[in-house]
C-alpha cells in the first residue's frame, strides 16, 4: 500500500500544539512508509478564513520541517463536492429536510424527555413532493441530511482497536446548510477519496464521526482508509490550560522553542516511547509506529517542553544555528557558551560575557588583592595552550588558594557572574588582553 496522509486545518486561526501534534503524526506515518504527506486547506467557511492564516499554516509547517508533497484547497473543489451530491441525491441518500433549529430542538427535548436517544425522526423523509414544494414556495430553503443505514458500522482503529457503532443510534448528519454551503463531514470523504488518502489521522473526539464518514465511503463507491484516533492533549496536571492549549507556533517561537524539541515533546508523549532530544525532525522517523500510541490521555506540560529545549541546543552543531547567533560568535563560542543556553535568546548574554562590557565583580578586599594577584599570572602565562589551567595553577603556586576560593573570585572577575560556561572553553575566548584588563579592573 502506499501510505498517503493529509493533514487538513482550517484557515480561520493560526495553528496550535493540538494542530501541530496532527500535522506531525501525519507526517511520520508517511515519511515512516515512504510516502506522500499532503496539505488540505479546509477553507468552505468564506466568512472566517483569511488567506494570512492560510499564509501563516504554510510558514509554520516550514518552520517546523512538516513539509507538504502537495496542497489542496477546498474553496477550488466545489465542483467535485457537487458532483458526488448530486449522485448522492439521485441514490437516496441524501433528503431535504425543512425544519428549523428551534424545531429541531424542541424535537430533541421531547426524545430526551421520553428516555430516547435525541436523533433525528427522519419526519422529512415522509414529506410528499407536494408537501415539498408547498414549504419551498412558503420561502422555507432545506438543509440536507445523510440517511445512515441502520447497519452496525465496525472498524479496527489503530490506535483504539476494534471499534463499533450501531447505525440506527446515530441520527443522520446534516451535510449541507439551507444557503448551499457545505458542513465538514461529507466534502471531507470526497476530498480523501479524490486525494487517494490511505490513512486518517485526527483527535479521538472525531470518532462518531468517523462511524458516519464510513457509511459516505461506501456510498460513495470507495474504498475505507485507516483511521487512527489519537488521545487528545492534557496539561501536566491532567487539564490543558487554555493558554497551552491555544499557543500558537508565533509564541512558541517567540519564547525561543526550537522546532525540534517541540517536534520530539509531541511524537512521544501519549506513546509508549521516551521523550528524548533530537538535533533534526527526521530522526523521529525510525521510531514512529501507531501501535506505539496509547488511549490514555497525552500530558502536554510547558516545563517538560522548556528542559528539552535546552537539551535539545545542547545537540545542534555550530552550522545549524549560525545564522541565528550574535554577530562574531564563532563555532568556538558557540561550542563554549552551549551547555548552559535554555533557549537560543540566552546566547546574547553568553556573548557578552566575551566580547563585554561585564558587570562589576562583587569582590572582597582580600580578593580584589587576589585579583591583583591574577593579573600578574594572566601576563605571565603562556596563552596558547591551555590558559586556564595555566593560570590556576600558577595562582595556587603563588596564592596557596584552591577550590572555591581559587575558582569563583576569578570568574566573577573575568565573566562578571558566578556561574556560568566551563572556564577553560570561555578564557581563550576572552583572550590575553581582555583578561588581564578585567582582573585589574576588579582588582582597583
Amino acid at each position: 500500500m502506499t501510505v498517503i496522509t493529509r493533514f487538513a486545518p482550517s484557515p480561520t486561526g493560526k495553528l496550535h500544539v493540538g494542530n501541530i501534534r496532527t500535522a506531525l503524526v501525519c507526517w511520520l506515518a508517511a515519511r515512516a512508509a515512504g510516502g506522500t504527506f499532503l496539505l488540505r486547506l479546509d477553507d468552505t467557511d468564506s466568512a472566517r478564513s483569511t488567506e494570512e492564516n492560510v499564509v501563516a499554516i504554510r510558514e509554520d509547517l516550514a518552520w517546523l520541517g512538516l513539509v507538504p508533497d502537495g496542497e489542496v484547497r477546498q474553496s477550488d473543489r466545489f465542483a467535485l463536492y457537487e458532483a458526488a451530491f448530486e449522485g448522492l441525491h439521485a441514490a437516496g441518500r441524501v433528503y431535504p429536510c425543512y425544519e428549523s433549529e428551534e424545531e429541531l430542538a424542541i424535537k430533541r427535548r421531547v426524545a430526551l424527555g421520553r428516555g430516547l436517544p435525541p436523533i433525528y425522526d427522519r419526519a422529512a423523509l415522509a414529506l410528499t413532493v407536494e408537501e415539498r414544494h408547498r414549504l419551498e414556495a412558503d420561502g422555507i430553503r432545506p438543509h440536507w441530511r445523510f440517511r445512515l443505514d441502520a447497519v452496525p458500522i465496525e472498524w479496527t482503529d489503530l490506535v483504539r482497536g476494534p471499534q463499533r457503532f450501531e447505525g440506527a443510534a446515530l441520527s443522520d448528519p446534516v451535510v449541507r446548510r439551507a444557503d448551499g454551503s457545505w458542513l465538514y463531514l461529507l466534502p471531507s470523504v470526497i476530498d480523501d477519496i479524490d486525494m487517494k488518502v490511505s490513512h486518517v489521522v485526527r483527535g479521538e473526539d472525531h470518532v462518531s464521526n468517523t462511524a458516519v464518514q464510513i457509511q459516505m465511503f461506501a456510498a460513495l463507491g470507495a474504498a475505507i482508509p485507516h483511521f487512527a484516533h489519537m488521545a487528545l492533549l492534557v496539561g501536566a496536571d491532567g487539564k490543558l490550560s487554555k493558554r497551552e492549549g491555544s499557543i500558537g507556533v508565533g509564541a512558541i517561537r517567540q519564547d525561543g522553542i526550537e522546532p525540534q524539541a517541540l517536534l520530539a515533546l509531541l511524537a512521544r508523549i501519549g506513546t509508549s516511547d521516551p521523550v528524548m532530544p533530537v538535533a533534526q525532525a527526521g530522526d523521529l522517523i525510525a521510531g514512529f509506529a501507531f501501535s506505539h500510541m496509547g488511549r490514555a490521555p497525552a500530558r502536554f506540560d510547558s516545563a517538560e517542553l522548556a528542559q528539552l529545549n535546552a537539551k535539545t541546543l545542547h545537540l545542534l552543531p555550530y552550522a545549524a544555528v549560525r545564522d541565528r547567533l550574535p554577530a562574531g560568535t564563532s563555532e568556538a563560542g558557540w561550542l563554549a557558551l552551549r551547555p548552559n543556553l535554555a533557549t537560543l535568546n540566552d546566547i546574547v548574554e553568553g556573548q557578552a560575557m566575551i566580547d563585554g562590557p561585564i558587570a562589576a565583580a562583587p569582590l572582597t578586599a582580600e580578593d580584589r588583592l587576589f585579583c591583583a594577584q591574577a593579573a600578574e599570572a594572566a601576563a605571565a602565562i603562556d596563552w596558547s595552550v591551555s590558559p586556564w589551567a595555566a593560570l590556576t595553577g600558577a595562582l595556587k603556586t603563588t596564592s596557596g588558594r584552591k577550590g572555591k576560593a581559587l575558582f569563583l573570585p576569578l570568574r566573577q572577575a573575568l565573566t562578571g557572574r558566578d556561574h556560568g560556561p566551563e572556564m577553560a572553553a570561555l578564557l581563550p575566548l576572552i583572550g590575553r588582553e581582555r583578561a588581564i584588563e578585567r582582573l585589574r579592573t576588579a582588582a582597583a
